[in-house]
């Protein structure tokens, strides 16, 4: 690479040229133009210094075409390169402020004509608002100059290049240059011009900058106006229609202070904008002003005097075909889609949004920790050697990107703490950002996680910190010492507001333990909660090699270093589907809390300001999950923090089943994110009297008969089940094994995690080398009564290739009142050291005529339950199709578990097949059932769901317990409540025909 080139791209200067300095994001009504669309493209595998191309005479009629915006490596189908996805890893050498010279290379040319009308602007402004990761402007050959930050908007003063009628605007775009370091982010390298570009004429004597910094207190609104501007332009006139506000500023020493008088505040929850205007004669600039003041009083953080609680998520800009292109219907639905689900905040991971979706956080209501678009994990690998977070030659690049984060998006009244990036160790030029915050933007606080000692940021962050690490940093009077800390900074530390601004990773099936972390915050006010990592997937839609559509994640596309299915760890999938942890969440966090005392209940808002005026409360009785009464629940007004006690309806209660009191709490009219009876909140009450579990009849007088026997609807050949109900079956066996989570196949850290956890070493592999995922099994015995005619029981030796260790098996099938049912005994042997997947059995049901096709069943539902996943779940009657049961993660896994199994219904094509009624154990519990097309090894052996083999058998398991799911991917393991031990289970069935 020739030195000229070398050192442009290996230079950590933010900029060059003619760019304009960092300024708001503005709807003005000055003239503009978009230049997105079709633009001339070339590719070239490495950087070049030749700048013929930015000519105007040169023919690009060779050239291919891109859209602007996009990602030239989703475009083309693979012949612009392809995607690479890492976590911290850097996918060159690690040699700051180098780079290869490999270095993709996009050369792009557009032609665009000037308004005739432009002629008498004062100066005509080129914007981009994102382009990965370096670039290069040209206009009519003239150089205008280059800049880096991907995220990040940037202007140039093109005036002196332009010309009225035809123009030719050339951009060269290298994937990788020194500001790649400092973008290290936990997402997919997609280079190109990804966002808007903007061509705009601004007027002599108008507006450059607008800042309306916007109080309240006492019921009262403040504006204070920072208005940047010459001073030809004034006077400047701000004018709100809805509150008579017309101020008027004859010369830019006269803006003050205005004292608007009584105004609706702005909140997450009730979103209240107002229309405003700043004007001058020459432009009008619309925003839409929000009141609320933003303030931490010791270790409480404020906003209008109220303490906030975040049940936020970390938001990647992701899909799985535009990549990080902006779609603003797109976005909109993902924030009404969060509103839905209770999420009320947005930690915008690790970079500035698209301005547009701020606006929509406006609107809709979020909180919104704005992050700055920084990040340098891959130098933990060297133990933060060469950090650049700590190097003065990169300290205005840093400085840079946080004057661009602040001064574009200042005026949004949902942002309400800045954040200086993520994961970049800690270093002076950190330091150097926040003091520049501090002194632009007194109100909103800053965050940074790593500064883990306190030094320059205002609340203390942390992310991943297990549930008691978390409960004594609330703590009043903990002397613990904190992470990294020491005891004097640890106190100091305890001083602030906490939040976990990651937590809870929602990698796969999982997380788990979600309702642990809401406790603590209601327990403990220094905690404000936090953001799950992350919203969505980052799957890339791709195509399987028989056709198959499928989201492909890293490693799909070739690349040399990756870092798997790590992308993938969202509440919701790729294709906008929820995940059951997202329906878990949004049960932990509702903001209505129900507690029953009796004939009544207390009905609590958690609301951080609204009342519960907009919500009506709906009752339903249930007897066995059949509906037998409902109504409306009269609860009076509850204002935000408050209880009040309500009397419940006269409940009639079934006197031989179960009989449930369901409330939920609806919107009562439609909300923009909603429709009027949206469920916002809901609660399960069991009114159920006692009703004894039918009593175990033991035979005596057992003899070997293995022979053949017809019990009920079961027919059996030397104690083999062989059929049942008509149906061919195989089975039951013992089932240990579930297709690891990717929180199970996670290596342990050791530290406060299950006592039978290896540092080190993933569940997974533990239960690999035990042989849960290979057991044989070894008949010992078939009896049948003196009799033989009601009863056969079996007994097994269940292990596993090179292992001595085993279970035993004891099946009794037996005829009770005329009815089949089948009692099975587990027992391990001792030497089991480790947690199990499962305790369960299966039976597998080949298709036959008419296959196994769905499920009707009375218990836990609708979605997928497990022991440390089950607030979402309430007990009713549900019903599925087979391929509904289970989730379509992008790498197969344990899925589709159902908890609280009362009764079971298997169908074909509607028609009722087999019906299983399962009885609870001596100790109360309730099995669980799983029904799939596929085996747990099956799952296993899939990387993505086209891998799974077709199949003709269904697979129905039974489950007496299954283990937890924890957060162990990145987080804490298995809280060890939930940790399924080997330990004796008894599993209790009766079986029917259909």
């Amino acid at each position: 690479m020739p030195s000229e080139l070398s050192a442009y791209v290996s230079d950590p200067t933010p900029w060059r040229g003619a760019l304009r300095p960092a300024r708001s994001w503005l709807h003005s009504d000055a003239p503009s133009l978009s230049l997105n669309g079709p633009w001339r493209f070339r590719l070239s595998p490495t950087a070049s210094v030749a700048q013929d191309f930015a000519a105007e005479e040169f023919d690009d009629h060779g050239w291919e075409r891109i859209p602007v915006p996009s990602h030239w490596v989703l475009e083309g189908d693979g012949a612009h390169g392809r995607p690479i996805y890492t976590n911290i890893q850097f996918p060159f050498p690690i040699d700051p402020p180098h780079v290869p010279d490999e270095n993709p290379t996009g050369d792009y040319r557009r032609h665009f004509a000037l308004p005739a009308d432009w002629s008498d602007a004062e100066r005509i402004v080129l914007r981009f608002d994102g382009v990965e990761s370096l670039f290069r402007v040209w206009v009519n050959g003239v150089d205008i100059g280059s800049a880096a930050g991907s995220r990040l908007a940037h202007e140039f003063d093109v005036t002196r290049a332009v010309r009225p009628g035809d123009n030719v605007v050339a951009v060269r775009v290298h994937q990788w240059s020194a500001a790649s370091y400092v973008e290290d982010q936990d997402q997919w390298w997609l280079p190109g011009i990804f966002r808007d570009v903007t061509l705009t004429a601004r007027p002599a004597g108008g507006i450059e900058d607008v800042w309306l910094r916007t109080g309240f207190r006492d019921g009262r609104g403040r504006v204070e106006a920072e208005i940047t501007a010459e001073a030809s332009a004034f006077p400047v006139t701000l004018r709100i229609p809805e509150l008579g506000v017309e101020q008027v500023w004859a010369t830019a020493a006269d803006v003050t202070p205005v004292d608007i008088g009584e105004v609706e505040p702005w909140s997450a929850e009730r979103p209240r904008l107002y229309d405003a205007t700043v004007s001058t004669a020459a432009e009008s600039i619309a925003l839409h002003v929000g009141f609320r003041t933003v303030e931490i009083r010791g270790d409480r953080f404020l906003v209008n005097g109220r303490r906030v609680v975040f049940h936020g998520v970390n938001r990647h800009e992701a899909h799985p075909v535009r990549g990080r292109v902006f779609d603003e219907e797109h976005a909109r639905e993902d924030l009404a889609r969060m509103k839905r689900f209770n999420v009320n905040a947005i930690r915008t991971s690790h970079y500035p949004p698209h301005p547009r979706l701020l606006d929509l956080a406006d609107e809709l209501g979020f909180w919104v920790v704005l992050e700055c678009d920084l990040e340098t994990h891959g130098f933990e690998k060297l133990g933060w050697v060469g950090n650049p977070s700590d190097d003065p030659a990169w300290r205005e690049a840093y400085l840079d990107r946080i004057r661009r984060t602040v001064e574009r998006d200042k005026n949004h009244p949902s942002i309400v703490i800045w954040s200086l990036g993520n994961e970049s160790g800690t270093g002076s030029n950190l330091a150097a950002m926040s003091a520049w915050v501090h002194a632009r933007d007194a109100e909103r606080p800053v965050h940074y996680e790593g500064d883990y000692t306190g030094e320059y940021t205002d609340v203390y962050s942390r992310m991943y910190a297990s549930v008691p690490e978390t409960e004594r940093i609330g703590m009043d009077g903990a002397d613990t010492p904190l992470l990294n800390c020491t005891p004097a900074q640890s106190a100091r530390q305890r001083t602030k507001p906490f939040l976990l601004c990651e937590y809870a990773h929602a990698m796969g099936n999982g997380p788990g333990a979600l309702d642990q972390y809401e406790a603590l915050v209601h327990e403990h006010p220094r905690l404000h909660g936090g953001f799950v990592w992350e919203w969505r997937d980052h799957g890339i839609l791709a195509t399987a090699p028989d056709g198959t559509p499928y989201h492909a994640y890293g490693g799909d596309f070739g690349e040399v270093v990756h870092d798997g299915n790590f992308v993938m760890d969202g509440m919701l999938l790729s294709d906008d589907v929820p995940t059951p942890s997202l329906y878990e969440y949004k049960a932990v966090v509702q903001p209505v809390r129900f507690v029953f005392d009796g004939d009544k209940v207390a009905v609590t808002n958690l609301r951080h300001s609204a009342d519960t005026s907009d919500l009506r409360f709906r009752w339903r009785v249930e007897h066995d999950g059949t509906p037998v009464d409902a109504g409306d629940l009269e609860v009076p007004v509850v204002a935000a923090g408050e209880s009040g006690w309500v009397s419940l309806p006269p409940v009639p209660v079934a006197p031989e089943g179960e009989t449930w009191l369901t409330i939920d709490a609806v919107l009562a009219t439609a909300a923009p994110w909603a429709p009027q009876g949206h469920v916002v909140a809901t609660v399960q009450s069991d009114r159920s009297p006692h009703i004894p579990v039918p009593a175990v009849r033991h035979r005596t007088g057992w003899r070997p008969d293995p022979g053949t026997l017809t019990l009920g609807v079961a027919e059996f050949v030397d104690g083999r089940l062989v059929n049942l109900a008509g149906r061919a079956v195989t089975g039951p066996r013992l089932e240990l094994f579930r297709a690891p989570t990717d929180n199970d196949e996670s290596p342990s850290d050791g530290v406060e995690e299950s006592d039978a956890s290896v540092p080190g070493v993933s569940n997974a592999e533990l239960w690999r080398r035990d042989g849960v995922d290979r057991l044989s099994t070894r008949r010992v015995s078939v009896e049948r009564p003196h009799d033989k005619t009601d009863a056969l029981r079996t007994l097994d030796k269940v292990s596993a290739a090179n292992s001595a260790l085993f279970v035993m098996v004891e099946s009794v099938w037996s005829l009770e009142a005329g009815e089949l049912e089948l009692r099975v005994e587990i027992e391990p042997s001792r030497g089991w050291s480790t947690v199990w997947p499962r305790i369960g059995i299966r039976i597998d049901l080949p298709d036959g005529g008419a296959p196994v096709d769905g499920a009707e069943w009375f218990g836990l539902g609708p979605s997928e339950s497990y022991p440390d996943s089950l607030r979402a779940a309430r007990t009713g009657r549900f019903s599925s199709g087979i391929d509904d049961l289970s989730v379509d993660y992008a790498r197969p896994q344990e899925t589709g578990h159902r908890s609280g199994l009362r009764r079971l219904t298997l169908t074909s094509t509607g028609a009722k097949v087999l019906h299983v009624e399962a009885l609870p154990d001596t100790h109360g519990r309730r099995p669980g059932f799983t029904l799939s097309r596929h085996t747990p090894q099956e799952l296993a052996r899939a990387g993505h769901p086209y891998e799974l083999p077709a199949s003709t058998t269904s697979r129905l398991t039974i489950d007496a317990a299954q283990h937890g799911l924890g957060s162990r991917s990145c987080g804490p393991d298995v809280w060890p409540e939930f940790a399924l031990r080997p330990e004796a289970r008894t599993i209790r069935l009766r079986i029917t025909a259909g």
